[in-house]
């Protein structure tokens, strides 16, 4: 559907927080609207002189935006996309960039001299162009009059939501497991999180419907949630992917409770689909101008459901270009990208001119249909991670699949993993009694890049139900052998009362940076260490 046969977003401004409501404009940054016009002597802004910018130009060798395949498959198991770019002999395919100081159109060209000025809260205006065209082309909002603009990266992105939402003490509704910063970068505010619980695909839509009927605002003295924060894709830590029935149960749920969803989703190009055992495996090829194809392939936004304006989505450079560059965007209606510049404005300002204008001209230089081929390159070489790392598990552990049947897992592909079986003539009584017993288990993620996975410290020799301490005890054991991951505890979005209870013992690894080398290293040290823990001493 064109935007112009599209509704625009209903008036969700009851919505603000107060802070929200009482921020004015800038008082400087309001001088920016008579910036551009011509013939404007400016005297009124504290902005330096940017002859004195000690930046002429900046170039960058750039890498081709088909510089990785789009099948994971094509990748050898021996080799990281790291060893590929920069190993002995290799030679990276790169286009040039290169920024001025000044050009004949400084509101419409990338140049230093804009760039590097104090700036507005919006972006560059080159880059908005870009961004506006991508959303509308990829995510497909449901309704006409969105804005987008940009931030600092996707926790800043989801503090100043927040901020512009809830008010102090006020609870926002987000997975049992999630995003640690999500939490800590409100907490000092009194705003909490209530957790829904999650199965394969992540929230529950029918866990989220019946915490909204039966909230008893008399009961918990707060009021009934009216923001939820959500990783749908590649959920943190789980690797679950949302998919549209699903959304579109919960954007239902939402509008009929009047609930504003924030979307964080920093890995909604590295979906992977399900795991295969590596002998099950086979190559699949995509042709790589096929563009379309792999857009409507993507798990849909929130956005292309939201016909509304309810959705605030978090997108960012971090995870598809570099973490470095700080920047990312919003996308969202009218009403709540003007408060979330406002209050841009008076913090991070605009995100550094540099990793503006580098990546803005590097989008420019790819253009629309460049910057999705490396995207899909990207997602490729993931799965292959993904990939890889399992296959090092089962190279390991004998991996059995089992169905979850309760909890986050419920519906899920899990694998069992138990000591590899040791030939008959030498399987001892006390193995043969122990063996089959779980260590670990875990599900495939659909998405991202960690594996999120359970040790079953249940089946311990010495295992004393209700200790808490088993999770850390392991975690250290791990670090000091070499190996550091992170502790399940870290992502509970209840710090009081975990999930599956205190005899729960998660970590979230990732398969995201190491090489191929380290990452089988690593498993091998996992594996050592939980064999030794698991031992009758």
């Amino acid at each position: 559907m064109s935007l112009e046969k599209q509704p625009n977003a209903v008036d969700l401004s009851r919505h603000l927080s107060d802070m929200a409501k009482a921020r004015q404009t800038s008082p400087l940054k309001g001088l920016a609207k008579y910036m551009g016009r011509p013939n404007m002597i400016a005297l009124a802004g504290g902005m330096p002189n940017p002859g004195y910018f000690p930046f002429s130009t900046i170039s960058a060798d750039v890498l081709v935006p088909d510089s990785f395949p789009v099948s994971s498959s094509s990748q050898s198991s021996s080799l990281s996309w790291l060893w590929k770019i920069f190993g002995a002999g290799s030679k990276e395919k790169t286009t040039s960039v290169s920024i001025p100081k000044y050009v004949k159109n400084p509101r419409d060209d990338v140049n230093l001299a804009t760039a590097l000025q104090y700036g507005t809260a919006t972006g560059l205006v080159p880059l908005q162009k870009f961004l506006h065209e991508f959303v509308s082309k990829v995510y497909q909002p449901a309704y006409a009059d969105f804005e987008t603009l940009v931030q600092t990266g996707n926790t800043d992105g989801w503090n100043r939501a927040a901020l512009t939402l809830c008010n102090p003490g006020e609870v926002f509704l987000t997975e049992e497991w999630t995003y640690p910063s999500a939490l800590s970068s409100v907490a000092p505010l009194g705003i909490t999180a209530h957790p829904v619980p999650m199965d394969k695909e992540g929230m529950r839509s029918d866990s989220l419907r019946q915490i909204l009927e039966e909230w008893d605002e008399a009961a918990t003295g707060k009021k009934r949630p009216h923001v939820m924060y959500t990783v749908p894709v590649g959920q943190n830590p789980s690797g679950a992917t949302m998919g549209y029935r699903r959304k579109k149960e919960i954007y239902d749920i939402c509008v009929e409770f009047d609930i504003i969803i924030v979307e964080d989703d920093p890995y909604y190009f590295l979906q992977e689909g399900v795991y295969q055992p590596k002998s099950a495996r086979t190559r699949k090829d995509s042709p790589d101008d096929d563009i379309s194809h792999y857009i409507a392939g993507l798990v849909p936004s929130y956005l292309k459901l939201d016909y509304q304006g309810r959705v605030i989505r978090l997108d960012t450079f971090s995870k598809t270009i570099a973490p470095g560059s700080r920047l990312g965007w919003f996308t969202c209606n009218a009403v709540f990208a003007e408060r979330l510049e406002r209050a841009g404005e008076v913090s991070t300002q605009a995100p550094c001119g540099f990793g503006q204008s580098l990546i803005t001209s590097l989008l420019l230089n790819w253009g629309f249909e460049g910057y999705v081929r490396w995207l899909r390159g990207l997602g490729a070489q993931y799965t292959a991670r993904r990939d890889f790392f399992i296959d090092a598990f089962a190279e390991e552990f004998d991996l059995d699949l089992s169905t979850g049947q309760s909890g986050a897992w419920r519906g899920c592909d899990v694998y069992l993993a138990t000591e590899k079986v040791k030939p008959t003539g030498e399987m001892s009584e006390k193995f043969a009694l122990t063996a089959r017993r779980p260590l670990f288990s875990f599900v495939p993620p659909t998405s991202g890049m960690f594996v999120w996975l359970k040790v079953h410290f249940e089946n311990h020799p010495k295992f004393r139900k209700g200790d808490d301490s088993n999770e850390m005890k392991l975690w250290i054991a791990l670090a000091e052998s070499g190996l550091l991951i992170a502790p399940g505890w870290f992502f509970a979005a209840d710090q009081e009362d975990s999930p599956d209870g205190p005899d729960d013992g998660h970590y979230r690894i990732a398969f995201s940076f190491n090489d191929f080398d380290d990452m089988k290293k690593a498993v091998q040290i996992f594996g050592r260490v939980v064999r030794e823990h698991f031992k009758d001493n």
